[in-house]
């Protein structure tokens, strides 16, 4: 903790670095339940994490020098990296409904085609409902959302939206970043509802944002995912961080990403799935989770990567993805209705939930799409064709 000397707290790293506020002049936090660390992963400078990111569960025994006195703090879990070994966690199997769960409409507590959100520290969750041209803040415990960004019907204003695309929450500037598809550009919106365009003349399949504040964004049109600094857009044409111009499946190529994670060292993870019988080419379905290093001109898949099916070793058809602080990979396996876990080099991943048959039970999906996790580690899924948001808590 800063100001002390060897002594620190044991918690959870689910969320990047750029998205916790930095410490008071005095070492302080301003925000109640959050207490002021240094760690080297953060670039040396203080940051305030969350209370509930504490958890002496994770934690493996160790010894502590405090003033030149041993101390021993003892733990009692399982979910630790020891020696670079992960212990793999486990989720319930049964999910919680946390958003939706009723028929597709224009209300307030019901969404259409869950796909694209993200979960604050409150676990709040802000998500695009594509079909209806909004986003909507769900709060934690709440029966309905409330509309943070659009809702003002289908249009090409400022203030309107056509078919959005993908989404994401910017909390260091307190807006949303939105990928206005058939409109061809790229908004942010912010808290007081202004809003101003990032990007235009651009067909925005997918975006995303690195912890140190970069936006990542897949233009349809050029088959490529290029890296770009906020506020500086107009004048950075951006720099190319996965694929060309030509659409392909290649290594060097994309076929059409669907999900995008960037983690800490500015690897880009990207779900590609497309049945490319229709653009004259070899007639296959590409399933195959890929990783791009940074600077690196081709990809690796890190997933998959044997044909479409239900085995193991097998999507049929990944969606969303995201990566764990022990660079677990998880997919939404859309087709399959189950979400899987892979470790890079693995040969075959495993099922964390569903897996169970299509339904709407609460440990079946009916089409699964985005992920994410919550500060305590637990599994969120986007349930698409049961419009609805499911949580897995995390069993420690």
């Amino acid at each position: 903790m800063v100001g002390a000397d060897n002594i620190g707290i044991c918690a959870f790293l689910w969320k990047f670095c750029s998205q916790l506020l930095p410490c008071g002049s005095s070492q302080g936090c301003s925000e109640p339940d959050h207490v002021c660390v240094q760690h080297s992963r953060c670039s040396n400078k203080p940051l305030c994490y969350p209370v509930s990111m504490m958890n002496d569960n994770i934690c493996p025994p160790q010894l502590t020098v405090m003033n030149t006195t041993m101390a021993t703090i003892a733990t009692t879990t399982t979910t630790v990296t020891i020696n670079n070994t992960v212990i793999k966690s486990k989720f319930q199997q049964y999910g919680t409904i946390v958003a939706g769960g009723h028929r597709n409409g224009d209300k307030l507590d019901h969404i259409s085609g869950p796909h694209r959100f993200f979960i604050d520290e409150n676990k709040a969750i802000t998500m695009l409902d594509s079909w209806k041209n909004r986003v909507i803040k769900w709060k934690s415990n709440e029966k309905q959302g409330a509309i943070v960004a659009g809702g003002n019907g289908k249009g090409n204003r400022i203030d309107q939206f056509d078919g959005p695309s993908d989404m994401f929450v910017d909390e260091n500037n307190h807006s949303i970043i939105i990928a206005d598809s058939a409109n061809r550009r790229v908004i942010q919106w912010f808290n007081n509802q202004t809003q101003r365009i990032l990007f235009d003349k651009i067909h925005c399949g997918g975006l995303t944002m690195d912890k140190q504040g970069f936006l990542y964004l897949y233009d349809v049109n050029q088959a490529n995912v290029k890296r770009y600094r906020i506020g500086e857009e107009k004048a950075n044409q951006g720099t190319l961080v996965a694929s060309g111009i030509v659409r392909g499946t290649a290594v060097h190529q994309l076929a059409a990403p669907m999900y995008m994670f960037v983690d800490e060292n500015q690897s880009i993870y990207i779900s590609d799935c497309i049945n490319i019988s229709s653009m004259n080419m070899k007639h296959q379905v590409e399933n195959r989770p890929m990783k791009w290093k940074k600077d690196s001109t081709e990809g690796v898949i890190v997933a998959g990567g044997n044909g479409n099916g239900s085995r193991p070793n097998q999507f049929d058809c990944p969606k969303g993805l995201i990566v764990d602080q022990w660079s677990q990979i998880y997919v939404a396996d859309f087709w399959n209705d189950r979400v899987m876990r892979w470790r890079e080099g693995d040969k075959e991943g495993e099922v964390i939930v569903g897996g169970n048959g299509r339904g709407s039970a609460l440990n079946q999906f009916y089409y699964p799409t985005g992920l994410s996790f919550d500060l305590d580690g637990n599994l969120y899924v986007a349930d698409d064709a049961n419009v609805r948001f499911l949580r897995f808590d995390l069993i420690l």
